[in-house]
C-alpha cells in the first residue's frame, strides 16, 4: 500500500493505492476533493471525487482492466482520463472465477514463532470450552413463545438477577423458526443444528434451558436429543412446555419459567473467572457497512490481529461466502492441504447453486451504502474483505451451523448478511466478535461482546460512543497497521476478561438471531 502523503498538512489532498501495479487509487480526504485539485505528485482531478472513491492514475481505454489490489476489479465502460472519477457505472464487473483449476495448497508461508504468555480471565466449562461472559440463556423452540419469554426475561432481570451477582445477564434465544417449515427437508438441518449449537455456546455454561409451545414441529427432543446433549440436571429436565395441562393462565407459565431460571442461575452463579491462555479464544471476524477504506485500514488491522491470535494458538473464523468468492484462488492456495481446499470449493459451489435457485448471483451482495462508500462491485469488495483473514494458513472449513472443533484460522461458510453471519459464528462456538464498518452500524449481539472497528476518522469522530477502535488513523498516517492490530489484540484480551465493555454492551445494543433456513417454508 502506498499513500501520497508528501504534504504535512492534514488537509492536503491525499490518495492511497494498494499495489504498485494498480492503475487506480482512492481519495483519502474527508468530504472528498473538488475538480482541479492537484496532488503533491502533480496528478490533477478532472472531476469532483467523493471520499473513498477511485481516481484514474493514468488514461484508461474502453475495455481496459481497472486494477486495484493487483486484481482486475472490472473493465472500463468508456475511455477514462487520468485524474477522472471512476464511479460505479463506469466499471463492468468481470465474471466469477471458475471453481476448477485452482491453486491448491501452493502457499507455504514461513512458520511464525508462537506468541506465548498472553492470557485472559474467562469462565472454563466442563467440556473444556471457555466463556468470556456468564449468561443465562433461554432457548425457544418456536416463535410462538417469544412474547411469553420476553415477559419472563424482564421479570428474571428485575427480580432474580440481583440475587445472583456472578451472572451478568439473561438472554432469550428467540428466532422465527420452529413451525410452518418443511422440518424434514434436506437443508432443514442447517437451522436446527444452528440453534442447537447456539444453545450450548461457551458463554452460557454449556447447559440448555428450553421453552416450548408444545405443538410445534421443532420439538425439544429434536432440537436437543438426550443421547447427544443432556438438557437436565439431577433428573429434572430444563424444559417448560406452555401447553402442558399444569399451566392455568398466563402467570403460571411465567412462574414455571422463573422457577427453572432460578435453578439455572444457582448453577451459573458458582462460575468464577480464572486465568486462561489466549488459545482459549474463539474469535469471529466480520465486516458490515463496508466502504473502500475497509480493505485499507480496518480489515488489514484485523488481519494482523488474526495472525497474532493464530500464533497464540486461538481459533479465528472468517466467513461471508459472496465476500470471498471472487478471491477463491487466494484462499485455496493458502489451505494447509488439498482436503481443506476442496472443502472451500465445495462450500462455494453449494452457495453458487443456492443463489441460482433464487435467480440472482453474487452481484446482489453489494449495497447502496457500499457503493456510496466507493466500492464499485462485489469483486472490489471481496478483495478488501479477505484481508481480515490475515496471512496464516487456512486449517479448516465449517459448513453453516456446524460447531468448531479445532484451532487455527478457519473458514466458516456463511451468508454475508451481518445478522445471519453473526448467528452462525455463534453456533460455531464464538466467544468474542470483531466487526469492522466504514458506513457505520450499531450492530451488536446479546450472547457475546462485539468489538466494532471504524475504517475512517470521520466515522470514529461522529460515532465516538459506538466505535471501539479507530483504524482510520492508518489512512491519515497517525498509526500503522501493526499499531492498530496490536491495539485490537490487547483490547480483545481485556474485553474477554470483562475488564472492558464494548460500546454495544454499554448501551445494551443487540440484533435478533437470524437463522439461515434454505429449506422450504410450508
Amino acid at each position: 500500500m502506498s499513500t501520497d502523503t508528501s504534504a504535512s498538512q492534514a488537509s492536503a489532498p491525499r490518495y492511497i493505492m494498494m499495489n504498485d501495479t494498480d492503475n487506480v487509487a482512492i481519495v483519502v480526504n474527508d468530504g472528498g476533493l473538488p475538480a482541479g485539485t492537484v496532488f503533491p505528485d502533480g496528478l490533477t482531478l478532472v472531476d469532483r471525487v467523493p471520499q473513498g472513491h477511485k481516481i484514474a492514475l493514468r488514461d484508461l481505454k474502453q475495455g481496459e482492466a481497472i486494477v486495484r489490489y493487483d486484481v482486475a476489479i472490472g473493465y472500463a465502460v468508456r475511455d477514462i482520463p487520468k485524474g477522472g472519477w471512476i464511479e460505479e457505472s463506469l466499471v463492468q464487473m468481470p465474471p466469477a472465477r471458475e471453481l476448477d483449476n485452482l491453486p491448491i495448497a501452493t502457499k507455504k508461508p514461513a512458520p511464525q514463532p508462537p506468541l506465548e504468555g498472553y492470557t485472559f480471565e474467562g469462565y472454563r466449562n466442563a467440556d473444556g470450552s471457555v466463556g468470556t461472559r456468564n449468561l443465562l440463556a433461554i432457548t425457544t423452540t418456536v416463535q410462538c413463545v417469544a412474547g411469553v419469554v420476553e415477559h419472563a426475561v424482564k421479570r428474571i432481570r428485575a427480580e432474580l438477577l440481583p440475587k445472583y451477582p456472578n451472572v451478568e445477564d439473561v438472554v432469550a434465544l428467540e428466532h422465527t423458526y420452529g413451525c410452518g417449515v418443511a422440518i424434514d427437508a434436506p437443508n432443514a438441518g442447517i437451522p436446527i443444528r444452528t440453534l442447537r449449537n447456539i444453545s450450548l455456546n461457551p458463554n452460557f455454561g454449556g447447559q440448555a434451558m428450553v421453552v416450548s409451545l408444545g405443538c410445534e414441529k421443532l420439538q425439544p427432543n429434536r432440537l436437543l436429543p438426550e443421547n447427544m446433549i443432556p438438557i437436565h440436571k439431577q433428573g429434572e429436565p430444563y424444559v417448560v412446555c406452555l401447553q402442558d395441562a399444569e399451566h392455568v393462565g398466563f402467570n403460571s407459565m411465567i412462574d414455571s419459567i422463573m422457577n427453572m431460571a432460578e435453578a439455572r442461575l444457582t448453577e451459573l452463579n458458582k462460575r468464577r473467572r480464572e486465568t486462561c491462555p489466549a488459545s482459549d479464544l474463539v474469535v469471529g471476524v466480520q465486516c458490515g457497512g463496508s466502504d473502500a477504506f475497509s480493505g485499507v485500514t480496518a480489515n488489514p488491522a484485523v488481519g494482523f490481529a488474526t495472525d497474532l491470535l493464530v500464533r497464540a494458538g486461538a481459533s479465528v473464523m472468517f466467513s461471508e461466502v459472496t465476500e470471498v468468492r471472487d478471491g477463491i484462488d487466494q484462499l485455496t492456495s493458502r489451505a494447509v492441504n488439498e482436503e481443506v481446499a476442496q472443502a472451500m470449493i465445495r462450500e462455494m459451489d453449494w452457495y453458487d447453486n443456492y443463489l441460482k435457485q433464487g435467480g440472482v448471483d453474487r452481484s446482489a451482495n453489494t449495497t447502496p451504502g457500499n457503493k456510496k462508500g466507493g466500492l464499485a462491485n462485489i469483486v472490489e469488495k471481496a478483495m478488501g474483505s479477505i484481508v481480515k483473514s490475515g496471512s496464516s494458513p487456512i486449517s479448516g472449513v465449517l459448513s453453516p451451523g456446524d460447531k468448531l472443533q479445532q484451532k487455527g484460522l478457519i473458514y466458516a461458510a456463511t451468508p454475508a448478511s451481518d445478522f445471519i453471519c453473526g448467528t452462525l459464528q455463534l453456533a460455531a462456538g464464538m466467544n468474542l466478535h470483531i466487526f469492522t464498518t466504514g458506513r457505520g452500524t450499531p450492530y451488536g449481539l446479546a450472547a457475546v461482546p462485539v468489538i466494532k472497528v471504524a475504517t475512517r476518522n470521520d466515522l470514529a469522530r461522529r460515532w465516538h460512543d459506538l466505535m471501539d477502535v479507530n483504524a482510520g488513523r492508518i489512512a491519515s498516517g497517525e498509526a500503522s497497521i501493526e499499531d492498530v492490530g496490536w491495539e485490537l489484540f490487547q483490547l480483545m484480551l481485556d474485553v474477554a476478561s470483562g475488564k472492558k465493555r464494548t460500546w454495544a454492551e454499554q448501551w445494551k445494543l443487540h440484533n435478533a438471531l437470524t437463522l439461515f433456513n434454505p429449506a422450504p417454508v410450508t
